[in-house]
């Protein structure tokens, strides 16, 4: 090796002579990233980021007071009120049961197995009216289930109840196919360790699987609170749709429009993405320090247990 090559070493180490022009470039992972960035903010501008902006701009033609009125009226408020917490309602459902039927389908085997798992993707192939005709059929006060609900007291169709149904029905893919594979991936391992260190099934489960798949869970909890915040089809039908009773905010935008209130429809749509841009900003900060959590959590306990086993 020349002299000048054993000098370029020196002031340069880890590096090839002959990469010395490449030396003031940062190496790209993935060729043609900047063009590819570019046209990746190019189609979230034009599909995402332009709607938005142009129903922010509609509702900027309205004065404050028209804009207050829009928002604040007993009904509509009655309404926001309705849809966020059915909607928060029915995810909280589908976290506890989807995380359920993950669990079934990653750690048993039973026959039918495949048709169960299928079976969990149909409310995202069934057309939503589709799920609500079907629904509202089930259980109205003449239907499979409503008959024998109505007997017991419980009426179910046109009532908040029958939208909770319908959002927990659109949902719970959402969290099913977000903790699956994370439940599949996961290190049985540990679980074994933990088991021959004494722990029960309870400390286990607490301990060592609960903290991996909260993130998972998290995850679904904010897919499904989202589509419910906004789902539409499946609910007007069995909602019943009756002003301070059964009425969702999605509707009350619908009948603005068929109005041509064009300006009132768009303020209720802002406080709608408004409302809903804080909820999931505040799980996705809550889903991330708990990654971090589980991740120091891991780091640290990881290796007693595998050596335990």
């Amino acid at each position: 090796m020349s002299t000048a090559s054993i000098a370029i070493l020196q002031k340069n180490p880890g590096k090839k002579p002959g990469n010395s022009k490449r030396a003031g470039r940062p190496t790209r992972v993935m060729p043609g990233f900047d063009l590819s960035l570019g046209f990746t903010l190019f189609y979230l501008a034009l599909i995402v980021l332009i709607p938005l902006s142009a129903v922010f701009l509609k509702t900027f033609t309205m004065s404050w007071d028209d804009f207050w009125s829009a928002i604040s009226s007993e009904r509509v408020v009655a309404s926001y009120r309705l849809t966020f917490g059915a909607s928060l309602i029915a995810a909280l459902i589908n976290v506890v049961f989807g995380g359920l039927v993950a669990w079934v389908l990653v750690r048993y085997r039973f026959p039918g197995k495949k048709i169960v798992d299928a079976l969990v993707d149909l409310p995202f192939a069934l057309p939503t009216a589709v799920a609500g005709i079907t629904l509202t059929a089930l259980y109205s006060s003449n239907g499979w289930f409503g008959g024998f609900l109505e007997a017991a007291g419980i009426k179910v169709a046109f009532t908040p109840l029958g939208i909770v149904i319908a959002l927990i029905f659109i949902g719970l893919p959402f969290v099913v196919r977000t903790v699956q594979p994370v439940l599949e991936e996961a290190e049985r391992e540990l679980e074994e360790a933990a088991a021959s260190l004494g722990a029960s099934s309870w400390q286990t489960f607490a301990r060592v699987i609960f903290p991996t798949v909260l993130p998972a869970l998290m995850t679904g909890f904010a897919l499904a609170f989202a589509r419910a915040t906004g789902e539409y089809g499946s609910v007007i039908f069995i909602a019943g749709n009756m002003p301070m009773v059964s009425e969702i905010t999605p509707l009350f935008i619908i009948t603005k429009l068929e109005q041509y209130d064009y300006a009132g429809a768009t303020a209720i749509a802002c406080v709608m993405l408004v409302l809903s841009f804080l909820l999931l900003l505040a799980i996705n900060l809550l889903q991330a320090w708990t990654r971090r959590r589980g991740q120091a959590q891991h780091h640290v306990h990881a290796p007693a247990a595998k050596e335990a086993a």
